[in-house]
């Protein structure tokens, strides 16, 4: 395999290994295989990311079996395998950096089964997750994981995406019960049951979510719901500064108020959705709440919450219940990144996240914003505070190469700073090809595990190879 070429993203002439498996392909899929420069560009890279690699063909399976052909053929040309989805991925997870074949999962968009009696569902890998809780509202369900983008539930359980609706329900770690996945050599295996637990044998479902198809392609997930709630509170408060937004949002944990989402936006996230959005908010730190249970339970909890708020220099509640009302209230989050991007038109965006202990978010996020204005870049702060996630939008010019450098080593630093304050580089983005140099340091010795998982299960190393996992 060859190495991916700085100008064009990916290695100039295919080897005969791919050649072969894009004629065996071609073959099987008939038009669904593609190699036309706009299919190919389009499938190079995700959001967040300028880079690119450049896929040598595109193969639209349909079913779990042509994924299992497709990894046959691939396993014996020793081709590179990468798997697409919605491609909201942002740290180059789906770059084919080393070229071969993209592998595009939304034709697997069968929602295969709904219990609503057991509170589960079954669904292929290339159903968006929007489309998933319109199908489920009427049986009174939902699917809570909420990454911000309409990901593919397949794309979620492969980054164990996250999101607002972390800090009460969990992430795709919790709400994944089991798996149907094709091995590089292309073995259907089912992981899981649709038991709420299980003590039999190595959990092979968690091994899966979050391994970024580096180990196989998940084509089926099933997966946990929750009910709608009988009430849900929505509301905003704003601060005269950081630090007391979010001693606000550390205290209302510990004090054990059913938040459902605790979102903070700095000064400068705020002030460029206030723009953008034309609302008419205070401007500062903001924190976005939303509370679910009984209408009696999310109207005190509100009410604590005020008071807390009052407490480090918070403002009055706006509130709202309707579902109307909610929808405006939460519209400055929604549209946190296209407010971001209008800061600056045509500078690109980097976005980044990192996880840490609630007890260390207040002084993560007050190095982090000095380490912000110290760079000299903008780069709004917005976070799952509620679980000790955050994020940043950072802006810089992607024809400027001092430029691209100042923001890599501002991304790397809040990854750095994370793990020192005992979390973790990402929480939800996953690793891809731009955090690779900080898993040797989150990980330390447990990194040559990981290796050695990868070998044993991808001993071609056709899988999504230069991900996730960095070379030895």
């Amino acid at each position: 395999m060859s190495s991916i070429d700085a100008a064009t993203g990916r290695s100039p002439e295919p080897g005969d290994g791919v050649i072969r498996a894009v004629e065996a392909l071609r073959r099987l899929l008939g038009p669904r295989l593609s190699t036309t420069m706009a299919e190919r560009t389009q499938h190079s890279r995700g959001e967040g990311l300028p880079d690119v690699g450049m896929p040598d063909a595109i193969a639209r399976p349909q079913t779990t079996d042509e994924v299992a052909a497709i990894l046959r053929l691939c396993h014996e040309h020793r081709v590179p395998v990468v798997a697409f989805g919605a491609g909201t991925s942002l740290e180059g997870q789906v770059a084919a950096i080393r070229g071969g074949i993209s592998v595009d999962l939304t034709g697997l968009d069968r929602v295969i089964d709904i219990s609503a009696d057991a509170m589960d569902c079954r669904v292929e890998a290339g159903v968006t997750r929007k489309r998933l809780n319109e199908e489920l509202r009427h049986l009174g369900l939902f699917f809570p994981v909420d990454p911000g983008a309409d990901a593919t539930i397949g794309g979620m359980a492969g980054t164990r995406a996250s999101g607002t609706n972390a800090v009460r329900y969990g992430t795709m770690r919790e709400s994944v019960l089991g798996l149907t996945v094709v091995t590089p050599d292309g073995t259907i295996v089912r992981t899981g049951t649709r038991a709420r637990k299980s003590a039999a044998g190595l959990d092979l479902t968690a091994l899966y979510v979050g391994s970024e198809g580096t180990l196989g392609i998940v084509t089926e997930i099933q997966l946990r719901l929750q009910p709608i709630p009988e009430a849900i509170l929505a509301a905003v408060c704003s601060f005269r500064d950081l630090t007391g937004a979010v001693s606000t949002a550390v205290a209302a944990l510990q004090s054990g108020l059913r938040m459902a989402r605790i979102e903070l936006l700095d000064e400068v996230q705020m002030d460029a959705c206030i723009a953008y959005s034309k609302l008419d908010y205070p401007r500062g730190p903001a924190l976005f709440l939303e509370f679910h249970g009984s209408k009696t339970g999310v109207r005190e909890d509100a009410e604590t919450f005020g008071v807390l708020a009052a407490d480090y220099g918070g403002g009055t509640l706006i509130r709202a219940t309707e579902t109307e009302s909610r929808n405006r209230l939460w519209k400055a989050r929604h549209d946190a990144y296209h407010a971001v991007m209008a800061l600056a038109p045509g500078k690109a965006n980097m976005g980044t996240d990192a996880c840490v202990p609630i007890s260390a978010l207040v002084d993560c996020l007050l190095e982090t914003k000095a380490d912000v204005e110290a760079s000299g870049l903008v780069a709004p702060i917005v976070g799952h505070v509620g679980d000790g996630n955050f994020h940043l939008g950072i802006l810089f010019d992607p024809n400027d190469d001092q430029e691209r450098l100042t923001a890599d080593a501002l991304a790397r630093r809040v990854g750095l700073r994370a793990i020192a304050f005992g979390g973790t580089c990402s929480g939800e983005h996953g690793i891809g090809i731009h955090k690779l140099d900080q898993m040797e340091t989150q990980h330390g010795p447990a990194l040559d595990l990981m290796r050695r998982i990868k070998v044993a299960l991808d001993p071609e190393g056709i899988m999504n190879p230069g991900k996730l996992i960095p070379d030895a």
